[in-house]
């Protein structure tokens, strides 16, 4: 190994990203028909796509797979290598096959390509030199070419990986538009984590309906404290005679009134209630409730079903499933 050198570390990270940046944006001019008619293929074909390549070019063609699976496109990853040793049987029928390389003449894309015409599927090369055996010899070539590397010997994969990571994203975003995935369709794929909270949990998934917190609008002070206190939510709702949804006392109404040392033995819940509580629907997201709080600066929300008061909902109940 080479001695150590001295090196301008900012200097050299911002020429790196910068170096990538214009890579991709020159990729926006190789954007051609070969583009639209993939698109058009993967769309209206009945098979899945197979995503293969071989070493950097391979991590790349996972991360398109997941891709294309998390937005409506069934594809599955084949490596190059392992393929001529078998995982040939990935393929079916209907398949299309996407090729990712740099140079697009590594020995493995020039053993596989021709088992794969045997097969009669369609190959996509994602390729940077598109004169090469794989640019030949692909049904379609999607243009990933770079002027250079962002190694500073012009070797290891940095622009040339990104710019097939590009193709990759621009192929699933169209897809994505043709199918009409909506967020819906996305919830259904990404169940899990906090993007998937946000995308199908509800308030009714969170609050409890047993017992919610509730006083008449004649309530004292200690009738008050209790309520909110035995419940646990900072906060209890104001019913009136024909159990209608009339106010909101928070710890925070409590301390006002304290605050202002009036007698307070008489005070009753209607004096010092908040009047038209914010509320939101049991059925509606939880992320929409979470929305709420923030945009009004409060930590509960009154709790509806069609009108009705059910229950109340707090921020902490939210932070804790992990909402956002």
């Amino acid at each position: 190994m080479a001695k150590e050198q001295k090196v301008n570390i900012k200097e050299l990270a911002i020429k790196t990203i910068l170096t990538e940046a214009q890579a991709i944006e020159k990729l926006a001019e190789m954007v051609d028909d070969s583009f639209e008619k993939v698109v058009s293929l993967i769309y209206n074909s009945n098979g899945r796509v197979i995503v293969t390549g071989i070493g950097k070019s391979a991590i790349i063609a996972n991360k398109i797979v997941a891709t294309l699976n998390s937005t409506g496109t069934p594809a599955i990853f084949m490596h190059a290598a392992d393929a001529i040793h078998g995982d040939l049987g990935i393929i079916q029928p209907d398949d299309i096959i996407i090729c990712l390389s740099k140079s697009g003449t590594t020995p493995e894309i020039k053993v596989l390509i021709p088992l794969i015409h045997n097969m009669g599927n369609p190959i996509v090369a994602i390729v940077s030199n598109v004169d090469s055996y794989l640019g030949q010899k692909a049904t379609f070539v999607l243009k990933a070419t770079v002027d250079q590397e962002a190694c500073p010997n012009n070797l290891a994969p940095t622009s040339s990986t990104t710019a097939q990571l590009v193709i990759g994203d621009a192929l699933a975003v169209c897809l994505l538009k043709l199918r009409g995935f909506s967020d819906k369709d996305f919830a259904r794929v990404h169940p899990g984590g906090a993007l998937g909270k946000k995308l199908y949990m509800r308030v009714s998934d969170i609050f409890s309906e047993a017992n919610p917190p509730r006083v008449s609008t004649n309530a004292k002070i200690r009738t008050i404290l209790l309520e909110i206190s035995s419940k646990r939510l900072g906060a209890t709702a104001v019913i009136d005679e024909n159990e209608k949804l009339v106010g909101i006392i928070t710890d925070g109404d409590l301390r006002r009134m304290l605050a202002n040392n009036n007698p307070v033995d008489m005070v009753t819940a209607k004096e010092i209630m908040s009047a038209n509580p914010k509320t939101i629907e049991k059925d509606e997201m939880a992320i929409s409730a979470f929305n709420l709080m923030e945009q009004n600066k409060i930590t509960q929300l009154v709790v509806t079903a069609e009108g009705v008061y059910v229950g109340m909902i707090h921020l902490h109940d939210i932070l804790k499933e992990g909402v956002v």
